[in-house]
């Protein structure tokens, strides 16, 4: 049970920083960081090593329409720009975040990784 609430909280704190932090609110191109942030929810128990071992359906098929929506180059380093600090306020792991594409058999053309340089991103 403990680790259900432990999720349930996670999952809560972030819902509440997407709606009072202001960063969160500016558009992505056609996608805002908010929608990329929930496209990525399910995924967050598992990011951050909490979860099971595997990452959800649910996640895989968030990440894979997400993945599908940044479409340019443009799209993805802005979608990167908006991960890359919730990756470090969530306390992603970075090896998880590696595995997950793998994972998910998603070929992922946006970094989900706090190191990550978005200015790199093609």
């Amino acid at each position: 049970m403990t680790g259900k609430k432990s999720i349930s909280v996670s999952i809560l704190l972030m819902v509440l920083v997407m709606l009072v932090t202001p960063f969160f609110a500016r558009q992505i191109d056609d996608i805002t960081c908010p929608e990329a942030l929930l496209a990525l929810l399910p995924c967050l128990p598992f990011l951050q090593g909490t979860g099971p071992p595997t990452p959800p359906n649910n996640c895989c098929i968030g990440l894979n329409n997400l993945n599908q929506r940044a479409n340019t180059t443009q799209i993805r380093k802005d979608v990167c720009n908006c991960l890359k600090p919730a990756a470090s306020r969530f306390k992603v792991n970075p090896d998880k975040s590696k595995q997950l594409p793998k994972l998910c058999n998603i070929a992922l053309s946006v970094p989900f990784d706090p190191s990550v340089d978005c200015n790199t991103v093609q």
